[in-house]
């Protein structure tokens, strides 16, 4: 019995080496094959090569300042913030927000762990969104969690240095590269901006070389204005993943993000066919052509929101997994190419909408209202918003310089019986109740709809609250 499990146990090892065995590298592959290969390594490994341009990008930060004097931009394992919400001419990221003051800093955890500060925030609304090279959440850290003022520590899983005196936690991710973004609400007046400046200056990131226990202090509204590396000059978001470069640029990028089980065969492959088509110049073009093509058919379609997503009564949809992805490659790249670092649904619930109640597409030719009924205001236990983007999911510039709306709008008029509509349309309203109320839509073109809920209670995190209807009127 004995000899029978020892065998037994050996074929098992032996069937598991078999299926997790690499690609030969002196096997001949197929033109058909490679391009299967590549269209679905574009695929998949999308959102982590637009994350690992990024931190190129911020490498070549000469000092923590602001890029074009509008986005924190730092050395890596440096943060910069921003002392106000975001300008709206910004291109670096989609679906920008200005609910909250944020900042961000990209930390090279492959060279260092890095200290990050965390003030006092009081009774306000905060969060730190702290991802991967995958997108994926991998430290809690908010008002939400409870977190404590103080100092945390962000390092590779392999890492095996001593936590200093002083640390509070440890967070730990199997890449090298992680992507930190502070944000903390802010209401829209003047009183509210000059107490957020006080509250942001123990905000920062540095290496772990640099704690000595004692908080840093900055004044984030004084911060030099930097050159960007990048072309922004589109209307739509800078572009991070070139298909005529991508395969040149894979290799270093899943040498970051080591394969989680069940990847190693995906892994195997893509870096086959990247070996293959070194070799020989037809197959590289061949594939070169492919991830163009999955670029134009696959990936540029999920900017729209209507195109993924759970969903939800009256064409609204969402996210359920939001920076919890793991391998729902097709949620995480239609986010990636969307509305890029979402938080964690527990942090902030996001609901999209493309469309109005009738299933026609929004667009500047129609005014449209969304009528919260008496109580039915998104249930949070931080704020809420509601956002307009034009079709490329950015702020459309308009005569009151309102992006968004919701709770930090003192001046929202609501209806004798308590209910709350507001108007979304180009021109602005005469009346000047509904001018309070009136979120301005572009002069010309299609535009989207981004209800944001931040601290969503369990009626939303179960499905039980969705947003009210967009209804045309006229």
């Amino acid at each position: 019995m004995r000899r029978w499990l020892m065998f037994a146990a050996s074929a098992c090892l032996l069937v598991s080496a078999h299926s997790y065995s690499a690609p030969t590298s002196i096997a001949r592959i197929s033109e058909a094959y490679a391009r299967l290969v590549a269209r679905d390594a574009y695929f998949w490994a999308w959102p982590m090569v637009n994350i690992y341009n990024r931190r190129l990008a911020f490498q070549q930060s000469p000092q923590v300042g602001l890029m074009n004097g509008v986005l924190p931009f730092a050395p890596l394992n440096r943060m910069a913030m921003l002392h106000d919400y975001i300008k709206p001419d910004q291109r670096w990221v989609a679906c920008p927000n200005q609910d909250t003051v944020y900042g961000a800093g990209i930390a090279a955890l492959d060279q260092t762990p890095v200290v990050v500060q965390v003030p006092d925030f009081g009774d306000r609304f905060w969060v730190y969104q702290i991802v991967n090279l995958r997108t994926d959440s991998f430290a809690n850290l908010g008002k939400m969690y409870g977190s404590k003022q103080g100092f945390y520590l962000i390092a590779r899983s392999d890492w095996k240095g001593t936590v200093p005196k002083g640390i509070l936690k440890v967070f730990r991710t199997e890449t090298g590269t992680a992507f930190v973004v502070p944000r903390l609400f802010q209401d829209d007046t003047d009183d509210d901006r000059r107490k957020v400046r006080a509250v942001i200056s123990g905000i920062d990131m540095y290496p772990l070389s640099e704690y000595d226990g004692k908080m840093k202090r900055h004044d984030w509204a004084n911060l030099p204005h930097l050159a960007s590396p990048t072309s922004d000059s589109g209307s739509g978001e800078t572009r991070w993943v070139f298909p005529d470069k991508f395969f040149d640029e894979l290799p270093a990028v899943l040498r970051d993000a080591p394969a989680m089980p069940g990847e190693q065969a995906k892994y195997a492959e893509a870096l086959a066919v990247i070996a293959a088509a070194k070799k020989d110049p037809a197959l590289n073009a061949a594939i070169v052509d492919e991830v163009n093509r999955a670029d134009a058919e696959v990936v540029q379609p999920l900017l729209q929101f209507r195109n993924f997503g759970v969903s939800l009564p009256d064409y609204w949809s969402t996210v359920d997994n939001g920076a919890a992805f793991g391998m729902d490659y097709f949620t995480r790249t239609a986010v990636a190419k969307s509305n890029i670092l979402v938080n964690k649904a527990q942090e902030t619930k996001y609901f999209y909408q493309d469309q109005d109640i009738d299933g026609r597409r929004l667009t500047s030719g129609h005014r449209y209202t969304i009528t919260f009924k008496p109580g039915q205001e998104p249930p949070v236990t931080g704020f809420w918003s509601l956002t307009l983007y034009d079709s490329d999911h950015f702020f459309a510039k308009n005569s009151i310089n309102r992006y968004s709306i919701g709770t930090k709008n003192k001046n929202l008029r609501r209806a004798a019986d308590g209910s709350l509509t507001l108007y979304v349309q180009a021109d602005e309203p005469s009346d000047a109740d509904k001018r309070a109320n009136w979120l301005p839509a572009p002069a010309s073109g299609d535009f989207s709809l981004y209800l944001r809920a931040y601290g969503p209670t369990e009626t939303i995190l179960k499905g039980s609250w969705t947003p009210p209807a967009v209804k045309k009127i006229d």
